[in-house]
């Protein structure tokens, strides 16, 4: 085998031998294990195994039975009887008798007598000692009858009472404070503050659609909100533009500071405004500005 690796592979007589050598290795590496399999001492059981055994197989039939148990399921030799019932006024025995622990009876009586009560069959499902399986069995059963407390703090017939729809509140954006205005639905405390501040900037409102120019008040916030509010025909707070300064004037929103500057001026140079058509002859004033103003001076 030497000469015939020698001639095909080139092996010399030290490399062949190393192979050997790593064959032999490999051997004994994988014989040992089977070796040891047979030679190893056979383990002995410990004399109390099966006692052990059926200890464990007790306590896991204990736990099956406890779990039954606290899940609803009736215990063995335990009677359940199914019938209709109010869980409102149903007492501890009832809820034994339906298949439930004295522990968990407990649990829904200490519930009712707090304050708590069941409105609709599908309320029981709420009560962690009331397992699926135990509540898809009861639910047929489930008979709640409509009442209400009384004064002395016992249940009595419920009567019913015809609902009467309350007016839609109407509010007056010229004379309500801030927290009338926060009653109107969309409109919020902030919301509220700036209308009021606006107000005031102006001399009040004319007209409904003036609410859009306050900060923040878009179109659609607007259509929220324009079937709840009014105007008042109170007066609107007027500045004379004949006797008015730059201060006076620069309030109102609807006018920049070169038209102010553009309305004294030119008061200084042709004498006191008659009316309202000679503002049309300052040249940038034009018309929509000038319809806007108008509520808001006099002469």
């Amino acid at each position: 085998m030497r000469i015939w690796l020698n001639k095909y592979f080139g092996f010399s007589k030290g490399e062949f031998n190393g192979l050997l050598l790593l064959i032999l290795i490999i051997v004994v590496l994988k014989a040992i294990p089977i070796i040891y399999g047979y030679t190893r001492p056979m383990e002995k059981d410990p004399p109390n195994l099966l006692a052990q055994i059926q200890k464990i197989a007790i306590a896991d039939e204990n736990y099956r039975n406890n779990f039954r148990y606290r899940i609803g399921d009736p215990s063995p030799g335990k009677t359940v009887k199914l019938f209709n019932f109010d869980p409102n006024t149903l007492d501890a025995d009832g809820w034994q008798m339906l298949g439930l622990s004295p522990k968990q009876a407990k649990a829904i009586i200490n519930y009712t007598a707090k304050g708590g009560r069941f409105y609709k069959p599908e309320d029981l499902q709420k009560m962690y000692t009331i397992s699926p399986e135990m509540y898809k069995k009861i639910l047929p059963y489930v008979k709640i009858t409509e009442r209400e407390l009384n004064v002395s703090g016992k249940y009595t017939a419920f009567d019913k009472k015809e609902y009467v729809k309350k007016a839609a509140l109407v509010v007056d954006i010229n004379q309500a404070d801030s927290a009338k205005l926060d009653e109107i639905k969309g409109i919020g405390g902030v919301f509220a503050k700036r209308i009021i501040k606006y107000r005031e900037r102006l001399g009040g409102f004319y007209k409904k659609e003036q609410l859009m120019e306050v900060y923040g008040l878009d179109s659609a916030r607007y259509a929220e909100i324009k079937d709840q509010i009014s105007i008042s025909n109170v007066p609107l707070k007027t500045i004379n533009i004949n006797t008015a300064v730059f201060s006076d004037l620069k309030r109102n929103p609807y006018l920049s500071y070169k038209q102010i500057n553009a309305i004294i001026q030119y008061r200084k140079q042709h004498g006191n405004y008659s009316n309202i058509s000679d503002l049309k002859k300052i040249v940038i004033l034009d018309q929509q500005v000038i319809d806007k103003i108008a509520p808001y001076i006099s002469f």
